[in-house]
């Protein structure tokens, strides 16, 4: 942080095509700015005694990393833990907002190369993914009926590995985009001079503000947290990743054009053969924040009901802008520009719901139909405020000019647009009206579709209670698992009703059923499109699925007799043992007739989602990776051969341990024919204010997904794996997760190692999410939820679950296989699978230290105990790290990933001091010294602070 560039001191970034040296000396001056902000905050709020200490502090671990050893880690350690308590919390703030610093200037690094690269082909993009496919005689009219079928669904979930505050992410932001306005706005010396003035109060304001949550957010909190964000990036850029996709068709197949305005059903001759169709919206947004109640108490039906109004009053809200702004513009009047006669009439009809609305000039058609639009849409949000909704209410009048779902403001919008193009103010129509009416189309009246999610066992015991108090079955958990599937399926064959409108029945089972019928009501009352998907955790058999089927019909949300399904049931496979099993579950479900009427209803697509998470945390990286592949293919043939689609949704995490990775090498890696242009995919953590934090980071990452999706929707056959890479994987998967296993669940001491060595006891201290680190009180590895087991590993520096069992397993291959190495090789180079399998280990490899993990294996109390722990996974590290050397032919990690590799090494420095400093304030914690709250609270500043070092960590 000392002052190596003169405040304000920048290089000329408005010339175009940066060169990679030219954008390596704009970040660095970049960092040495905010640096240098830093140190005069530090300097004026702490004194030139805490600069210096943090000055000193960072040029020893910069030492140790240029020589590393155990002893002087040690050194360093001991000489942090002689320092007083508010010596080392003043040490924690410096290098914690320093690394939220370096990652603002990161992400305008990543901003400047976009721009760099402004109107030059990029990789990874919607228009590279149309020209390859055009290249490869892929017609027009495949890739439209391709897209016509097709949905990508990013999902943000409140998973807590965000470990920021919300008032810090705001901060951050508005740091941000002073960076952006000194660098592309062109400011005069005096704006200049103003920007940065406003940057030093931020960052000064950003070392005042406390790090760490004083409260639990509740659920509702975590749902005020993401609408922000969407509200502030999403509105903004889906209209314009739209745009870009457009004219991306258009260049890879300029014989043909689409009309903007004709919507989903429109049509337009090309100059080939055929039709083609406009793109139809299949980029849409979901969210499981309120409505995941497994293993979560706090979320409860009004929970749900409460956060559907909170996303529909965020949109109409903003739609009311929107149109309002456009009714200032659109004074197209007479005798330049008549309504045309659907508009007419329209306007005919909205004078009559809405009498008390002046007609104004009634020369000015689209203003008036401007005003009419806002008022259905004020008319809706004072609905929306004042209805709450009730199942066993009779049927209900709905207030006149209410938009009840999108298709009817859809339809509003559309005739304005399609009367202004008909009057030829085609640039009016095809401008800022044309990206509004992308954003409904979209977005429509609910925002974020919101999934429901809840563990089998909560149904099951629901069930239960119903069947035993109908008289249809005493005992329904009792029986064996066909027994269930037997009586639910002879029991929704039956028209009669189970279920009485009083509920009679248990706390957890009226909630259950509570749930259900909240689910209908908000489909019936509210929004038809705000809901649909219903996930049932721990899926391990097929009753699990007719359970939440026959919960829906009570519901209402299954009528097969009327034809009708509000509800697309989805299992959730995780662990090893349901992802080997998931076809036959399937395959069970489909040969039942009133379950394939089930899938019939909701388009013959059945979504099956899988779990990264939890099967890593059973069988380690290797098995697990393997497993979801597996029963992708084993599931997408099943539902081949029964006529049925199968779209999955995949539940990844932000660290490699729990799926994370670079999200389009993710796609790409999926095995072929498994995407076919429709996925879900969760966005979690830290990862959504990663990806979507700002405006051109969040179009691109977009881009890049739309990119992987068209590309492996089409796969090459080159992509395919031979043969005998499958049983290769077979046999490096089971030796893995052998090794694996025999460390985690086979050694009793490991437990003690875990909760010893990692800080997972004081994370679940962290307030960062409104959910409980375990699912139980029970102390054990199975009762812990990934997300803290991954986390606690990475603040520690071993980084366990992105890499242990990878290293024995491939040894163990090439011992027995003489030519193992070049086929690991050639599996390398030409299948994504492997590729972005072993990438992704080489990745949380880098990030791990031995070193200083060793120091945290110093907590253990049994230091033979730590020696013997310690041991076996610095081997296995050792091993791993040679295993992905060999395949990659490298002599060391990253060496091919300058940028990473670069990212990391600056980063150390920085983060090594916080490893240390949480070290001694563990270490003070544990031998119960006072004052504890206030060491609680510095151990979670250095929680905080490693989390935004390292990134990636939940």
């Amino acid at each position: 942080m000392t002052t190596a560039l003169a405040v304000g001191s920048r290089l000329n970034l408005m010339e175009p095509f940066m060169t990679p040296d030219e954008a390596q000396k704009a970040l660095g001056a970049d960092i040495r700015q905010l640096g240098n902000l830093l140190g005069q905050a530090i300097r004026q709020l702490a004194g030139d005694d805490a600069f210096m200490l943090e000055e000193d502090v960072r040029a020893s671990a910069k030492q140790l990393r240029a020589q590393p050893s155990l002893e002087a880690a040690r050194r360093l350690r001991d000489g942090l833990d002689r320092l007083d308590l508010p010596a080392l919390r003043g040490l924690n703030r410096a290098f914690s907002v320093f690394f939220d610093l370096i990652n603002l200037a990161e992400q305008q690094a990543r901003v400047r190369a976009l721009r760099n690269r402004a109107g030059r082909p990029q990789s990874e993009s919607a228009e590279a993914a149309l020209r390859w496919l055009a290249g490869r005689g892929i017609s027009v009219e495949e890739v439209q009926d391709h897209l016509a079928r097709a949905l990508v669904v990013p999902v943000f979930t409140a998973h807590p590995s965000e470990a920021r505050r919300r008032t810090v992410l705001e901060k951050l932001a508005s740091i941000a985009q002073l960076l952006d306005r000194m660098e592309y706005s062109q400011p005069t010396p005096s704006e200049r001079e103003a920007a940065l003035v406003s940057m030093a109060e931020q960052v000064e304001t950003l070392w005042l503000t406390e790090t760490v949550r004083s409260a639990r957010p509740s659920v509702l909190d975590e749902v005020k947290q993401v609408l922000g964000l969407v509200e502030t990036r999403l509105l903004e850029i889906v209209p314009q990743v739209y745009r870009k996709l457009e004219s991306a068709m258009a260049k890879a197949y300029p014989q043909s054009s689409a009309s903007p305005l004709e919507g989903e059903v429109g049509e337009t001759k090309s100059s080939r053969e055929g039709v083609v169709k406009s793109i139809p919206p299949f980029l849409r947004f979901g969210s499981w924040i309120g409505g995941d109640r497994d293993g979560h108490p706090n979320v409860t039906h009004t929970v749900t009901a409460e956060a559907i109004r909170l996303h529909q009053e965020t949109i109409l809200k903003h739609y009311i802008r929107q149109i309002e702004a456009f009714g200032a513009k659109l004074s197209h009047s007479a005798p330049f520009v008549e309504a045309g006669p659907e508009l007419r009439e329209s306007l005919v009809a909205d004078a009559a719901l809405f009498p008390e609305i002046p007609l104004g000039k009634g020369h000015e058609p689209y203003r008036r139909k401007c005003r009419m639009i806002a008022a259905k849409l004020r008319r809706t949000l004072e609905y929306i405020r004042s209805h709450e909704v009730d199942w066993g209410a009779e049927e209900l009048q709905f207030p006149a000019g209410v938009y009840l779902g999108q298709q009817a403001l859809l339809d509003d919008v559309r005739l304005m647009a399609a009367d202004l193009e008909r009057a030829g103010a085609k640039a009016t129509a095809n401008g800022s009206l044309r990206d509004f009416l992308r954003t409904v189309e979209v977005f429509g009246l609910h925002l974020l579709k919101l999934d429901l999610r809840q563990h089998s066992a909560r149904h099951e015991q629901a069930v239960d209670e119903v069947l035993k108090a109908a008289g249809v079955c005493p005992n329904y958990a009792g029986l064996t698992p066909d027994q269930r599937f037997e009586v639910l399926a002879k029991e929704l064959e039956s028209i009669r009703p189970l279920i009485p409108a009083h509920l009679t029945y248990g706390e957890e089972a009226v909630e259950v059923i509570r749930t259900f019928r909240t689910m209908a009501a908000v489909l019936e009352q509210r929004c038809p499109e705000a809901m649909g998907t219903y996930i049932i955790s721990s899926t391990t058999d097929p009753a699990h699925l007719l359970e939440v089927l026959l919960l829906a019909r009570e519901a209402r949300l299954f009528q097969p007799s009327t034809g009708i399904s509000r509800i697309d049931i989805v299992p959730l496979f995780e662990a090893l043992e349901p992802l080997r099993s998931g076809r036959a579950i399937m395959e069970k479900l489909f040969q039942l007739p009133v379950y394939r009427r089930q899938v019939e209803l909701r388009g013959n697509i059945q979504e099956v989602m899988i779990g990264y998470s939890d099967s890593n945390k059973e069988s380690g990286f290797l098995q697990s990776a393997w497993a979801l592949y597996r029963a992708q293919v084993e599931i997408t043939e099943l539902g081949k051969n029964a006529g049925i689609a199968i779209q999955f949704f995949h539940g990844r995490g932000g660290a490699v341990g729990r799926g994370g990775g670079p999200a389009n090498h993710a796609i790409l890696a999926q095995p072929r024919g498994t995407v076919d242009g429709r996925l879900r995919i969760t966005e979690q953590g830290e990862m959504i204010a990663d990806r979507y934090g700002h405006p051109a980071i969040a179009e691109r990452h977009l881009e890049q997904v739309l990119d992987a999706v068209l590309r492996t929707s089409f796969p090459e056959e080159a992509g395919a794996p031979e043969p005998e890479w499958l049983a290769v994987l077979d046999e490096l998967a089971e030796s893995a997760r052998t090794h694996y296993r025999a460390l985690v669940y086979e050694n009793p001491e490991f437990l003690s190692y875990f909760e010893q060595a990692t800080c997972i006891g004081e994370i679940a201290e962290l307030k960062i999410g409104s959910r409980p680190a375990r699912r139980s009180k029970a102390r054990s590895i199975e009762q812990l939820r990934a997300i803290p087991w991954v986390f606690s590993w990475m603040q520690s520096r071993h980084t366990l679950p992105g890499w242990y069992g990878l290293g024995s397993a491939v040894q163990q291959l090439l011992r027995t296989r003489p030519t193992g190495l070049a086929m690991l090789r050639d599996m390398y180079s030409r299948w994504p699978f492997w590729k972005t399998l072993i990438d992704n280990a080489q990745m949380i490899l880098a990030k791990a230290d031995m070193v200083i993990a060793r120091l945290y294996a110093d907590l253990v109390e049994d230091k033979e105990l730590a020696e013997r722990i310690y041991g076996r996974i610095a081997a296995e590290y050792r091993s791993a790290a040679e295993a992905v050397c060999q395949i990659t032919g490298q002599s060391e990690l990253l060496e091919r990933s300058a940028v990473l590799r670069t990212s990391i090494e600056r980063r150390n420095p920085y983060v090594d001091p916080l490893s240390f400093i949480q070290l001694a304030l563990l270490r003070r914690l544990r031998a119960g010294e006072a004052p504890r709250d206030e060491l609680v609270t510095a151990v979670l500043e250095s929680i905080n602070g490693v989390a935004s070092g390292l990134k990636n960590t939940g």
